[in-house]
């Protein structure tokens, strides 16, 4: 008798010198510092990149001075029961009436897929308005997702997305890829790197069939 492996979705998109970043932030390069020869016996490289490129988990060191680095974060936000909620078509910001057909019996950790195609561009894309993020706060939510490279407008200043989730402590994660996810509940697995002292950190995010 056989059983199926549990199916797996890659929600993470590539990472390479073609990487969306926020305007002025650090673009992916990579060089070769170690070349395998009969002189050497391996390859190894030299990255330098945003901590914030492709999927990534935000630190509150990212909006609050003083705040923990994603290093000293709980891990458990990261890992576990998640539902992935369709809102797509929402225009600029997801607000509360666009994921209510989705909160009976809410996970801890919500992903917002918000768009038919991925969205990891900072010319045009999706936000989460303030009230929804109050909203979920209510139903004992410990992280939220988004396929978007920013829970704020890419134009905020005051960023109060970001600010609600440092007053709820909240985790979040930005910049997923959810195009070929259907809606519903799955195990969401996207740990950050151990990074001490830094503001956020890439995670290679999946989801796994429950």
């Amino acid at each position: 008798m056989t059983t199926s492996k549990p199916r797996i979705w890659d929600i993470s998109p590539p990472v390479d010198e073609h990487a969306a970043v926020f305007p002025g932030d650090a673009a992916y390069s990579q060089k070769l510092h170690f070349a395998l020869s009969p002189d050497c016996p391996v390859n190894v490289n030299t990255l330098t990149f945003s901590p914030h490129t492709g999927a990534h988990a935000d630190a509150p060191m990212h909006y609050a001075n003083g705040a923990p680095a994603i290093g000293a974060v709980d891990l458990l936000p990261y890992l576990g029961h998640c539902r992935v909620i369709d809102c797509r078509d929402c225009g600029p910001l997801v607000e509360p009436q666009h994921i209510a057909h989705a909160l009976q019996d809410l996970p801890p950790r919500v992903l917002l897929r918000t768009s038919a195609a991925a969205s990891q561009a900072w010319a045009s894309f999706t936000a989460i308005a303030p009230a929804t993020l109050e909203f979920l706060a209510t139903k004992n939510i410990a992280l939220i997702g988004i396929d978007t490279p920013s829970v704020d407008p890419s134009t905020s200043q005051d960023l109060p997305s970001h600010q609600l989730l440092l007053k709820h402590d909240l985790r979040v994660l930005e910049n997923l890829v959810l195009d070929d996810v259907p809606a519903g509940d799955y195990e969401l697995i996207a740990l950050p790197l151990k990074l001490i002292k830094a503001d956020a950190s890439p995670v290679r995010a999946i989801l796994r069939e429950l």
